[in-house]
């Protein structure tokens, strides 16, 4: 591992369009070239979520925020085993990591991972470029033998994310039992009443890893439920032989069209027990219902971006992670209307079916960065297991009023 300010090592980002940033590096700057997409993150905090969220795979990710590093990390606040990003991109490392939970510095972390970060560079501009030009597919190198030229090439040679399956490697290969909750980091609302959080009886629930983050599964089994996390390919009949009360579909990296077996085994699933989705969830269930998806031009990254519930019309500040998005004018035809909507762009964050009990969100309830706006979405997951039926605009604003202790009424809260 290398000190990027005492003992930097040079390296460079190389962008498909032909653009080369010169830094310095750090984590593990062993000599190499580290292909992935260029994305870039708005969050203020929560870096180490960011870092270890399986749904980064395959992308080198760029923090718009300028100093990174400051309160190092720890291992409570991870969402997988390791980091998941191709390579990490910041303004500024900080030459301390100052709090009272840390337990190493960010590019010790990364160097133990083998995670190549570049520190030093102008990220307003990187994101400039990105937000103008889209994501694009980059490469990260150490190797001073290798010239921008060859670097420009290796970028726009480079695999990509669209049509690859990249769920296949970050999925768990075995089932397993999940029973962690939030405990003591739960939010001041704490848990809707009447759920099964304050007493009543528990859901039994069989999660698919798309690439789960542990959040989200510490917001089911706080939401009322016992969860067996299977893996993403894992067939129906291995989900009915559990006989869950419900299935949930989680986040997870890259092209949703490419995860064929979730999506087909999903068609089989679908009116025969609720099935509740987050974010690349969100995306193979309006697949597998025969709706459609698209890439994005640059994503949605961050831990501050508006959603209206269209039935409530409330807005809540979301925390998302995604580059696909489902296209609207496919949902009726596929049975689904939509329920959320994106305020930045107007594309889809939410939708629901109308006849059967299945529903999804786009952006993140579980996110620790960002606002708990959107926890009542796991409210909505239990009740729709008690009713049968895919929660309503009345459904979610009981369930948001419970959960934020709020009296019934026609105002929004």
């Amino acid at each position: 591992m290398s000190d990027p300010q005492n003992n930097p090592v040079p390296t460079r980002l190389a962008l498909a369009d032909g653009t080369v940033f010169h830094g310095q590096g750090f984590g593990d700057t062993s000599p190499r070239v580290v292909e992935g997409e260029a994305c870039f993150n708005t969050s203020l905090s929560g870096y180490q979520e960011v870092l270890s969220d399986p749904s980064y795979a395959g992308q080198i990710v760029t923090m718009t925020y300028p100093l990174i590093g400051n309160y190092g990390v720890n291992p409570d606040d991870v969402e997988s085993g390791r980091p998941s990003v191709r390579g990490f991109v910041v303004r500024e490392l900080a030459r301390s990591a100052s709090n009272h939970r840390s337990t190493q510095r960010v590019e010790q972390w990364l160097a133990e991972h083998g995670v190549l970060g570049i520190a030093g560079i102008d990220t307003r501009a990187l994101t400039r470029r990105l937000r103008s030009d889209g994501a694009m597919d980059a490469v990260l190198c150490t190797d001073g033998s290798l010239s921008d030229t060859e670097l420009v090439q290796r970028a726009r040679a480079a695999e990509g994310l669209v049509g690859k399956n990249l769920v296949a490697t970050v999925s768990r290969p075995e089932a397993s039992e999940w029973s962690d909750d939030l405990g003591g980091w739960a939010p001041f609302q704490g848990k809707g009443e009447g759920l099964a959080g304050d007493g009543g009886e528990r859901k039994r629930v069989v999660a698919l890893d798309c690439g789960a983050k542990h959040n989200i599964l510490r917001n089911l089994v706080d939401s009322g439920c016992e969860v067996t996390v299977l893996p993403y390919d894992a067939s129906p009949g291995a989900i009915r032989e559990l006989k869950p009360d419900g299935l949930f579909v989680s986040n997870g990296p890259g092209d949703p069209s490419a995860v064929q077996p979730t999506i087909g085994h999903l068609q089989e699933l679908i009116g025969e027990l609720p099935i509740f989705g987050i974010c690349l969830g969100h995306q193979l269930l309006s697949l597998a219902m025969g709706a459609e998806t698209f890439k994005l031009k640059f994503g949605h990254r961050g831990g501050n971006q508006p959603v209206q519930n269209l039935g409530t019309g409330k807005v809540e500040i979301t925390s998302q992670n995604h580059g696909f998005a489902v296209a609207p004018d496919t949902l009726d035809a596929a049975g689904a209307e939509q329920t959320h909507i994106n305020l930045n762009d107007r594309t889809v964050e939410g939708f629901r079916h109308r006849s059967e009990p299945v529903f999804a969100v786009q952006y993140h309830p579980e996110a620790s960065p960002g606002p708990h706006d959107a926890r009542y979405l796991f409210d909505c997951f239990r009740v729709m297991m008690d009713t049968g039926q895919s929660p309503g605009p009345e459904a979610m604003d009981a369930a948001q009023r419970a959960r934020n202790r709020v009296g019934s009424g026609s105002a929004p809260c």
